[in-house]
């Protein structure tokens, strides 16, 4: 987790992060899963993960971007199409194991995309957000997470 600009004292860009941490560790998960050899626990797995990233890609899109295409167009663009590649493959373990023998590899493969994504929105966007937007971007951010809520546990709870 990024530690060094500050954005993550911003409550929209620390729920951001928290989703990512926890993509990360399913992540690993999944590639624990490879290795047995289950491939049905790599399809609930891929469940979990396209679960946390609905609400989390919305508020990136409809909030974050948005906010950021002006000064950053080619990196907005960028990020939008890695998460359509990432939730293509995520996607095809909606109805269950998909039967694709060659599934589990590209599920290998969009985790990878996914994980070089995430260290470029920490080490690029939310810095970036962070020096840029204004109040009202940011109550536009806050907008779309109240509506799409979140799947991250309630502290304390």
């Amino acid at each position: 987790m990024c530690e060094y600009c500050g954005c993550n004292a911003l409550d929209a860009i620390a729920d951001l992060t928290r989703e990512h941490d926890l993509v990360v560790n399913l992540t690993g998960d999944v590639r624990a899963a490879h290795a047995a050899g289950d491939v049905a626990r790599m399809s609930e797995l891929a469940r979990r993960i396209a679960a946390i990233l609905g609400p989390h890609t919305q508020v990136e899109e409809h909030g974050l971007f948005p906010a950021l295409a002006g000064d950053f167009p080619d990196h907005v663009t960028a990020l939008a199409a890695e998460h359509r590649v990432v939730e293509a493959v995520l996607g095809e373990a909606s109805g269950g194991t998909p039967p694709d023998r060659d599934w589990p590899g590209r599920l290998l493969d969009a985790l990878e995309v996914l994980r070089e994504h995430i260290l470029k929105e920490q080490d690029g966007v939310f810095p970036a957000a962070l020096a840029t937007l204004r109040p009202d971007d940011w109550d536009a951010v806050d907008a779309v997470r109240a509506r799409v809520g979140t799947l991250l546990p309630v502290p304390g709870a």
